[in-house]
């Protein structure tokens, strides 16, 4: 397993839309052991997706089950995710390991269903709501080269510098 080094902003291939995984054979499986150590590594990470670690295949890790008291279907690896129903909507900050020195405030579906193949390739559906449905939805952003900046409701009022505390 390795740490693969993350993409960050302003890299344009951030940019590139991912393609669908048709192969679910071990080098999909070496590749998802080496972006869940990637995660791992990265600072209160919740999420990942292959394409911040230049690979330009529609996978997301998501898990966010060490948040305390967040509805959660647990450690998930989603590949070819859809999303097929959402409804609600609200504001939250949200940050990524691909924009280290911001954050900023986006609107996102609080109740999602999607429909993703896991790593052997057996098809799943799950329920998300709150927190989980807004990792998802930023994490499958990626996919298609969005990151939570292209959704801030104003760049002037709703994205913030990162602080950063001296030890």
């Amino acid at each position: 397993m390795a740490i693969l080094e993350i993409l960050k902003l302003p890299d344009e291939r951030l940019k590139q839309v991912s393609e669908p995984v048709e192969s679910f054979g071990q080098d999909l499986r070496d590749f998802i052991a080496d972006l869940e150590e990637t995660r791992q590594a990265g600072p209160a990470a919740v999420g990942i997706a292959a394409p911040q670690v230049g690979r330009f295949q529609r996978i997301v890790i998501l898990d966010v089950s060490t948040r305390p008291k967040t509805p959660n279907n647990g450690y998930l690896v989603l590949i070819n995710p859809e999303i097929v129903h959402w409804e609600g909507y609200a504001m939250g900050r949200e940050g990524c390991l691909s924009v280290p020195d911001y954050t900023g405030n986006v609107i996102r579906a609080t109740q999602i269903r999607l429909k993703a193949h896991d790593a052997e390739g057996g098809l799943h559906e799950y329920a998300m709501e709150g927190f989980e449905a807004r990792a998802a939805q930023h994490e499958i952003d990626h996919l298609d080269g969005l990151l939570f900046v292209d959704r801030v409701v104003s760049r002037r009022t709703d994205l913030y510098r990162r602080k950063v505390y001296k030890s």
